[in-house]
């Protein structure tokens, strides 16, 4: 049951860590999952088969010339708890291993404490730094991982160049070719969304925010093919990275 455990999980980390590899080809790590939970219900189909063994000679035993005492309530009550364990384990590996979308498992989002989730698709991070820094911060990870930043926005900038006053809010551009082509041949609506951006920006009490679009809904609203969404993947990892 452990093995099955773990060999089910590592398949949904290799999955994960597909999606944070938008440039490289993305493999099929499915049969892990079934091949995890089988094991699963392997161990408890065993638990099962010990326990009524090792209930089927008491009732023969007690016949017999000797007087044996009741079954253990100890063997009993751990066969059952094991039991009970292997089939909540199953359940949870089927539950979550189909469930890409909001709790960020298979789409590469990287999960924050103070992250807001909104319907309309939008992740939200709390930054731990500055606009400037956070900004700063991306600028460099996209170099390092050769992205092209097309352009950086400065809304509130522009804002105070027409006599007008917002909070620092800055809109990074971003894409790779080699990744979002193939995303606007299967779907050219997506080039409404592409290239990527990344949302920088302070509230009302001056906490920054790191915001992008979650590529689940990007998936969803221009019906891409699931097995492109790593090459948008990347934007929950480069957005969770500089948050930190």
């Amino acid at each position: 049951m452990a093995l099955g455990f773990v060999l089910a999980r590592f398949g949904l980390f290799l999955q994960e860590f597909n999606a944070m590899r938008p440039n490289q080809p993305a493999f099929s790590y499915g049969y892990s999952l079934w091949l995890g939970t089988l094991l699963i219900l392997g161990g408890v189909a065993v638990f099962a088969f010990s326990l009524s063994r090792y209930l089927r000679p008491i009732p023969m035993m007690r016949s017999g010339v000797r007087s044996f005492g009741n079954p253990s309530a100890l063997a009993i009550g751990m066969a059952i708890f094991l039991a009970l364990l292997g089939l909540a384990m199953s359940y949870y590996l089927l539950s979550t291993g189909h469930v890409p979308a909001d709790n960020a498992r298979q789409s590469g989002e990287v999960p924050m404490p103070a992250r807001a989730n909104s319907p309309n698709g939008i992740v939200r991070i709390a930054s731990q730094h500055s606009v400037a820094e956070t900004v700063a911060k991306l600028e460099g990870m996209l170099r390092a991982k050769n992205v092209k930043l097309f352009m950086i926005v400065d809304h509130s900038g522009e804002a105070e160049k027409a006599g007008l006053k917002m909070p620092n809010t800055k809109l990074l551009i971003f894409g790779n070719p080699k990744a979002g082509t193939p995303l606007m041949v299967a779907a050219p609506s997506a080039a409404l969304d592409l290239p990527l951006k990344i949302l920088v920006a302070e509230d009302a009490t001056g906490k920054a925010w790191v915001s992008y679009n979650s590529p689940t809904y990007l998936q969803q609203r221009h019906n891409l093919p699931p097995d492109l969404l790593p090459n948008i993947g990347v934007i929950a990892a480069l957005a969770g990275e500089a948050a930190k």
